[in-house]
This record gives C-alpha cells, sequence and structure tokens, in this order.
C-alpha cells in the first residue's frame, strides 16, 4: 500500500469507527474485541441510506444473548447495520387545524414568555444590588451561569423582612421552572459568606438531585470567600479563637454511594440527601457541634407526606425547632396547598409565587382530537362533557385532529397520538419528553417513534454515533435497545438504566442530540429536563394513577426560561381512564399531613432518636419535644400525648429505652446502636436478632455469611425473587456457603418447592413477613457475591434477570448500610464482629476481590482500574507509590479503550487527552505515595 494509502486507513472519523467496529460486551467490564478487517473510510456522510428499523428481538433487553455464550463466529450488529437495514419504516400522522382552533399564523399556538422588567427600570432585581450584600465575586459567577437579573416575586421575597439577615425561617412555593431555587440558593450563601464558621445543610430527596445541585453548587461558590475577620479582630469573633476558618467554601455531597472520605467537620456546604440529612444533625447534636449549623435548606418540602421518608424531614425541623438554635430553615416546593399552615409549623414567613416566566398551554387528547384548556378547571369541563358525548367532534369541536393511520403499529389512537405529536415536536427543532407509567412501555414507545422520526442531518448523525461509542465504552457495555432508538434521536430515560447511562443520555438530550426523551413518571421528580413538549400517554404510574402533584410536576417540565419561549402538556387519555382523569384534573393539591401518626409508626423513631442524642430525656422535655412537631399542629392535643406515651411506652418492651425511677428516658446500649446505625426500630430490631444469632456460629470459612448480613433490607423487599435462579445459586454454593444460608434460616426443599408449584411467598403474619425477608435477603445476597467478586454489572444484569440500573443502586445501596452494620456492632461493644465486618465492607466499596483492596483506597482507582494495574506490573501500592506518571498513562487509556482509539484520530485532541490522563496518573501516584507513607508510619509506631 502506498504512503497515502496508509496514511487514509489510519486517519478515520470516529463516525467511521462507530459505523464499522462492532464489540461484544467481555466478561471482564472495559475489554473489548478487536475491529474486524479495515476497510476503506467513506468518504461523503451525506450519502447515507435512509434510517431503518432493526430485527424486533433487539428491542427487547430480556431477550438479550448471553455474551459467554456466543461463538466467536456469531455476526455481530454495528451501528452501519442499524443504518442499512432493509426493513420498513412507518410515518406519522399529520395533525389538522380542526373546526375548535383559534385563528393563529401558525399551524399550533404558541406560549407567549413573560418578561421580567429590566434592571435598569428596577434596580432590586439585579443580585448586585446593595440591598442583597452578596460579594461581586458570587454575583458574577451567577451571571457567568445565566443569572443576571432576578424576577420580581424573588425580590420581593428574598427582601422580606428578617430573611437576608437569618433571623427568620421562610416557607414558598412557587410553580416549576418558576426560579424558587434561586431564592434558597442567595439566602444560603449569603448566610455562609457572613457568618464564618457556620456551616449550611442543602437537603434534596433523590441522589440524582444531589449530584445535580453539588456541580452547581460548585461552580457558584467558585473563587467567593468568607468574610473572615483580620487577626486583630478576634476578639469580635471568638469562633476564630479555637476553630480554624478556611476562605474558600467547601462544598461536599452525602449520598448513598457516594466514596467521598469528608466529613461534617471538612465542609462548609453539605448537599445531601435526606437520610444522610438526619445522620448529620444526629452526629452533630451528640457531638455538641449542632451551633456549627447556620442555614438548613429543604427542597420538595412536599416529601413531608411521603409515606417511606417524610418522617425524617418532620423529625429534623423538630429537632431544629425544639434547640431554638440560630439556625435559618428555608423550605419549598412547587406542590404546596397549606403553605400557611407550615409556615406557623416551623414560625416562618411563607410566600407564595403563581409566576411562571414560561406560560404552559395545556391540551387533553382523546381519540385524535386534541382540546385545549387554559386551566385544570377547563380541562375537567372538557373532559366530562367528552365521557357524556355521543358524538364528540359534534359536541366539543376540537382545536386540532390527529390523522388516524394506516398502519398497523399506530392503530391505536393514544399510540398514534403520541407518535405525531413527539414526531412533529421533533420535526420543529424542538424536543420533547414522554411520560410512560413503565420501564417496558418506555423501551417501547421510544422504539415505535423512533421508526418515525425523520432522518437525521449528517451533523446530527455524528453526534448520535459519538453518544453510541461514549455508551458502548462503558463498564456496563451498551444496551441493545437503546442502539436502536438513538440512532434515530430517541431515547429512554428510566430507574433501570444505570447512573452512566442516564447522565449520558440526560446531556445528549439537553443538547438537542436526542430529540425525544421518553421516561417514566418519576423522571419527573427526580431529574431537570425542560421541554417544548410534554407528552403525559395515560396518567398511569404502574397500574395506579398518579396523583395531582405528580402530574403538576410533569407538566411543570415543558418550557423552561432560557431554553424555550413557550411550554405545551399533553395528556393523552383512553376511554377507560376518562373518569379517573376526571376526578385527578379537578382534584385540589393534598394537604401535607404528618409522618408521625400512629398508621406510619414515625413517632417511635423520632423519640428514639431525641432520646438516644439527649435531646431530651425527662417527660416534660419529651412533650415539649413533641409540641414542636408537625404532628402536635394537625392532631388534638390530648391524642397527640396518647400517642405519645403509647410509642414510648412499646420503645420500653423493645427494650430501646429504660424508664428511670426519676421519671427520665434514657436509651438503652440497642437504642443507641439502633439510632447510630440510621436504622428504623423496626429494622434495628431485626438486625439485632440476625446479628445475636451471628454471634452464637459465624460462617468464618467462606463469604456468603457476611453478604448475607450486608445485604440491604430495602434493597431486598424490592427485589422479586426468581425461584428457579434462588435453587441454581443454592446448587453451585460450596459446603460453606450453603451452611451459612442454612444457618440464616434458607431451607433448600423449601426452594424447590417455590420451583415447582410456582407459588409467591405469603406475608399475612408476622411469621411469614420474617420468613419472606429472610429468603429475599438470601437471593439478593447472591448478587453482592458476584459485585465483590468483579463480576461486571451487565453480567449479573443477565444472570438475575433484572435491570443493570437495580443491581448499581444495590451496590450504592450496601455501602450505607454496611456501615450502619458495623456501627452497630460497634455501639453494641462486639468489636471483633466489627472488624470481620469492616474488612468485607472495604470489598463492597472497592467492588473488588481482596487482593485489590489496598489498590483501590487511591484517588480515581475503581475495582476494574485495580485489576488493571495489577495485571500490568503494579502489583501493591508500594509499586504504585514508585511509579512514574508516564508508565501510567498507556494503563489508564486501556480504561477506557473507546475514548482513546477516538482521541487519536485529531492530533490536538490526542495531546489533550494524554495531557489529562497524565495529570490523573500523577494524582494516583500522589496518593498513593500518601498511602504508603501513613501505612509505614504506623508500622513504625506499632
Amino acid at each position: 500500500m502506498s504512503t497515502s494509502g496508509q496514511v487514509q486507513s489510519r486517519f478515520q472519523t470516529s463516525i467511521d469507527l462507530a459505523r464499522r467496529q462492532a464489540y461484544r460486551v467481555a466478561p471482564v467490564a472495559g475489554q473489548k474485541r478487536p475491529p474486524t478487517e479495515p476497510t476503506e473510510p467513506t468518504e461523503q456522510v451525506a450519502d447515507i441510506p435512509p434510517l431503518g428499523p432493526v430485527v424486533k428481538q433487539a428491542i427487547f433487553p430480556h431477550q438479550n444473548v448471553n455474551p459467554d455464550t456466543i461463538s466467536e463466529s456469531a455476526p455481530l450488529q454495528s451501528a452501519r447495520d442499524l443504518l442499512t437495514a432493509p426493513v420498513h419504516r412507518f410515518t406519522a400522522s399529520k395533525i389538522y387545524p380542526g373546526a375548535g382552533a383559534v385563528p393563529s399564523p401558525d399551524d399550533h399556538p404558541k406560549a407567549v414568555a413573560a418578561t421580567a422588567p429590566p434592571s435598569s427600570q428596577n434596580p432590586l432585581l439585579s443580585l448586585s444590588n446593595p440591598k442583597y450584600g452578596l460579594p461581586p465575586a458570587l454575583t458574577a459567577n451567577f451571571a457567568a451561569l445565566g443569572v443576571r437579573n432576578i424576577y420580581p416575586w424573588q425580590a420581593s421575597c428574598l427582601l422580606a423582612r428578617g430573611l437576608l439577615s437569618g433571623e427568620r425561617h421562610l416557607v414558598y412555593t412557587a410553580p416549576t421552572g418558576g426560579g424558587k431555587s434561586l431564592v434558597a440558593d442567595v439566602l444560603l450563601l449569603k448566610r455562609i459568606i457572613e457568618n464564618p464558621g457556620r456551616k449550611a445543610l442543602l437537603v434534596l430527596p433523590y441522589v440524582a438531585l444531589v449530584q445535580e445541585k453539588l456541580k452547581w453548587m460548585r461552580r457558584i461558590v467558585q473563587d467567593v470567600e468568607r468574610n473572615i475577620p483580620d487577626d486583630e479582630d478576634d476578639d469580635k469573633f471568638p469562633r476564630r479563637r479555637w476553630k480554624k476558618l478556611h476562605k474558600n467554601i467547601r462544598v461536599t455531597g452525602f449520598f448513598g454511594g457516594s466514596r467521598t472520605t469528608a466529613t461534617w467537620a471538612d465542609t462548609d456546604i453539605a448537599v445531601c440527601t435526606i437520610e444522610k440529612a438526619n445522620s448529620l444533625i444526629n452526629s452533630a447534636i451528640e457531638e455538641c457541634s449542632i451551633g456549627d449549623l447556620g442555614v438548613v435548606v429543604l427542597d420538595e418540602l412536599h416529601m413531608l407526606d411521603d409515606e417511606h421518608r417524610g418522617y425524617l424531614l418532620e423529625l429534623m425541623v423538630t429537632k431544629l425547632l425544639l434547640l431554638q438554635q440560630d439556625v435559618q430553615i428555608v423550605g419549598m416546593s412547587a406542590t404546596l396547598s397549606n403553605t400557611e399552615m407550615l409556615a406557623q409549623w416551623m414560625n416562618a414567613k411563607f410566600y407564595i409565587s403563581t409566576y411562571r416566566p414560561i406560560p404552559i398551554d395545556e391540551y387533553l387528547v382523546y381519540e385524535n382530537g386534541i382540546y385545549p384548556a387554559a386551566t385544570s378547571r377547563q380541562l375537567f369541563q372538557t373532559a366530562s362533557k367528552l365521557t357524556a358525548a355521543a358524538s364528540l367532534h359534534d359536541t366539543i369541536p376540537p382545536h386540532r385532529i390527529i390523522e388516524p393511520s394506516t398502519f398497523k403499529q399506530l392503530s391505536n389512537s393514544a399510540t398514534n397520538a403520541m407518535v405525531a405529536l413527539a414526531v412533529e415536536t421533533a420535526a420543529a427543532g424542538f424536543g420533547s419528553l414522554v411520560f410512560c407509567g413503565s420501564r417496558n412501555a418506555c423501551q417501547i414507545h421510544a422504539a415505535t417513534i423512533g421508526e418515525a422520526m425523520p432522518p437525521a442531518e449528517p451533523e446530527e448523525l455524528n453526534k448520535r454515533l459519538d453518544l453510541l461509542a461514549e455508551l458502548r465504552s462503558l463498564a456496563c457495555g451498551l444496551d441493545p435497545a437503546l442502539e436502536t432508538t438513538i440512532i434515530k434521536g430517541t431515547g429512554v430515560h428510566n430507574a433501570g438504566m444505570t447512573t452512566e447511562e442516564r447522565e449520558l443520555i440526560a446531556q445528549a438530550y439537553d443538547q438537542g442530540v436526542i430529540k425525544v426523551l421518553v421516561a417514566t413518571c418519576s423522571l419527573a421528580a427526580g431529574v431537570n429536563l425542560p421541554a417544548r413538549r410534554v407528552i403525559i400517554n395515560g396518567a398511569r404510574m404502574g397500574r395506579e394513577l398518579v396523583g395531582p402533584a405528580m402530574l403538576r410536576q410533569m407538566c411543570g417540565r415543558a418550557g423552561r426560561k432560557g431554553k424555550d419561549e413557550a411550554g405545551e402538556t399533553y395528556l393523552i387519555c383512553v376511554k377507560a381512564d376518562m373518569q379517573a382523569v376526571c376526578d385527578l384534573l379537578d382534584a385540589d393539591m393534598p394537604a401535607i399531613e404528618s409522618c408521625l401518626a400512629p398508621e406510619k409508626r414515625g413517632l417511635k423513631r423520632a423519640l428514639l432518636e431525641a432520646v438516644a442524642t439527649g435531646l431530651v430525656s425527662g417527660c416534660e422535655a419529651i412533650k415539649e419535644y413533641v409540641r414542636c412537631t408537625l404532628l402536635y399542629r394537625t392532631l388534638d392535643k390530648k391524642l397527640a400525648y396518647t400517642i405519645m406515651r403509647s410509642a414510648l411506652q412499646e420503645l420500653v418492651d423493645e427494650e430501646l429505652l429504660i424508664f428511670r425511677d426519676d421519671e427520665s428516658y434514657e436509651a438503652t446500649p440497642l437504642g443507641q446502636a439502633v439510632v447510630a446505625s440510621a436504622f428504623s426500630p423496626e429494622d434495628g430490631l431485626f438486625v439485632h436478632e440476625e446479628l445475636k444469632r451471628a454471634l452464637q456460629a459465624f460462617v468464618m470459612d467462606g463469604d456468603m455469611h457476611i453478604f448475607y448480613m450486608f445485604t440491604p433490607l430495602q434493597a431486598a423487599m424490592n427485589t422479586p425473587i426468581d425461584w428457579q435462579i434462588f435453587r441454581d445459586q443454592l446448587d453451585r454454593l460450596d459446603e460453606s456457603g450453603l451452611r451459612a444460608l442454612q444457618f440464616v434460616g434458607v431451607q433448600p426443599g423449601f426452594v424447590n418447592t417455590m420451583v415447582q408449584s410456582g407459588a409467591s411467598l405469603k406475608e399475612t403474619n408476622p411469621t411469614q413477613i420474617k420468613q419472606a425477608r429472610i429468603y429475599r435477603r438470601a437471593y439478593t445476597a447472591f448478587q453482592l457475591r458476584d459485585l465483590s467478586n468483579e463480576i461486571p454489572l451487565s453480567t449479573i444484569a443477565q444472570r438475575y434477570k433484572i435491570p443493570r440500573g437495580t443491581v448499581q443502586t444495590l451496590a450504592q445501596q450496601c455501602h450505607g448500610f454496611a456501615a450502619g452494620i458495623v456501627k452497630f456492632c460497634q455501639r453494641m461493644n462486639w468489636g471483633m464482629m466489627a472488624a470481620v465486618l469492616d474488612h468485607m465492607r472495604d470489598r463492597l466499596e472497592a467492588g473488588a476481590r481482596a487482593d485489590l483492596l489496598e489498590m483501590a483506597q487511591v484517588t480515581f482507582v475503581k475495582s476494574w482500574t485495580a485489576r488493571l494495574l495489577r495485571d500490568n506490573g503494579f502489583r501493591n501500592l508500594r509499586a504504585l507509590a514508585e511509579a512514574e506518571p508516564k508508565d501510567l498513562v498507556p494503563v489508564l487509556m486501556m480504561v477506557n479503550p473507546r475514548k482513546a482509539q477516538k482521541s487519536q484520530l485529531y492530533p490536538t485532541e490526542a495531546e489533550r487527552y494524554t495531557a489529562k490522563l497524565m495529570v490523573k496518573a500523577e494524582t494516583i501516584i500522589s496518593h498513593a505515595i500518601k498511602i504508603w507513607e501513613r501505612e509505614m508510619q504506623i508500622e513504625v509506631e506499632e
């Protein structure tokens, strides 16, 4: 071959690589199959054949073939195959103006964005105004992120008496997209900057929201310094005498699965989940450092009445109200109906805003007709008439009409409407969100919409192929369902996907690479992804109808200031749901209720935590504590005290508390252990019983007993058991593993019976509930074992027939649960048990076998990276500490071979990528040296 030919074959574009190279997910995550015989690169991307769907089997992930069973000669499907597959497509139906259409020059009406007066007309709308007292560096950061002016309602709220000074609490509500987060951000940051040594808690309900807010907050505080006094001003700031203050603002995330080693003392702003926030407050009270807390922001305050986690929010607020510390509490939500009552409970100011910068046009879609409604009341009236009408179009002329489809796949009017609305938005160059009731429906609908999407422009197609390459390079490999949809401009987003997949998909949607994102209803509360058009395909989540709050959150995703100039929502309704939808649309937002009520069993935990942390002990102090609860404000006072006495007696009967002669309560060691571990009383008692039994005969000649003990209770309860798989895993256990499971209560004979009968576990009495919990934990423990043995996440998901995201969530949850178990043993003075469990906890966090634990402590070194380092000569921590950065770079390139290969296509990109890896290598070596020196120092001292 000539020199020019060699250069040409070597210099291929990323599209050529993505099209021509097919990769198989190997048993070890990240390992790729070598590319097939190279061919000449395509010179004109514009000549790509029309997009076409692939075989039906590729749409459903449960039909994947185990990669371990594929022969080397098995054909592999590449991105090029997806583009050229000779399968017939169908076309989305057209949408025409109806008899009820409002005259408009456009095909459909567009909402007009509301505009706030410029700061030149109203100086108070500029964050630089001296009244807000924000430093120039902070306002510059806000401006760099697009926040130059604020809305009038935000200014009015912030300037209310006592808020900027931190003297008053605040409860407020504003529509989604109305700018409510900015108010809390300003109050929090002002409090932290002006009060050196004070800390802030920013509490959000979901890990995804915590991660998103963590990035935002770190960008906002970059180069912003706190007002730390000079040395001569020590008399004015006594806190400085005994505590070192930092000028820079340290922002730390606390959430399940986080690998951060930071503590309460190492942070100024803690962005955390509800559970982590409650634990931080408990620790601060117990360690008498609660005085360091300056402000607490509670986002999504409507979570107060969530039956699973709401009581933790109420606990946090109740403790802070009782302590009467100089702590400002700020609560906000888009879906509060009794804001004034919550403000009275918290002794706070309240503010209600209905302002939305991008108004939303709402529509009801029924039997190919689109009916407008400006308000929920009008929408209800429209739906009611549709239910009773004999001739719908004659009685209520629709605003627009969707043409019935001749394609079999679109014969259902709801599906036809969903596809037509989504494709119309994409063809106009905008994005749409489609909400479905289940994960399976997401995959099916994304594939259906994809078949009708318009052909992509070459540049757009390039970006989609790059996205596929990024997804393929992940440790879990590329999900076939994503491969068939992304190339056509549609994506899926649900809890069954891994965090990395969801982040890449969300980013691609935000950048316009993906035009249609099909998601489960829970996305509305969990991720901030605005859309020009929101399409709700049935108002159900699973089998249940969504609530008014969830419906409002879904609709609130339509239109976002800075992203769109208009917002539309379309609720597609089927005939069977018409009455239910009518009731839903006419329903008021439910009032927030206390989760400490007897049926929700939250008061027991509230009282146990208060006594165990030393917050209260005497009867009068406990009564005062109860008076600070939302429960006391919403119930008859005598009834509240009766419930309190009943809960205290239960805690005494369960040996979590003891009642002393001086009529005070004290936590027993068991009660202290339950609180320190962040368990509920019920879960704590179950764990105590399991650990007590383990102390009698712990199976030490294997790992299965420990994996069982570390299986999170909540994760196990949500895991359906496939009894055939359970039996197969039991059969493969060695004698030690089988003995361990039999010891905890698993009987192989019972498993065989369940396989043969096909029955489900009965849970009608306490004995059956306990038995079901044991079997579910044992089944989930198999997955934990596989994770710790470096089996790829995708292989585990396939083995147990569960989504990959579920496996990843288990891995994240087990870290916190394992830490709780170790703390439990320590508080119970079971030192030997704690030491054994603590060693295995390191394996769980590293996701690796014991030989990699030493290296897995190092920053940037996860299990797969550690295995590659070990296999390439860096066999221990000392070898890593003595390495040269340039020697680590080739190994780090092997961690993500697709990205490394892509960077080699462009010289400047290759230089940047190599430089980035060099910095990472230097960080790895530096951290390895620190750990090595620390270990050597310990050995010398011993």
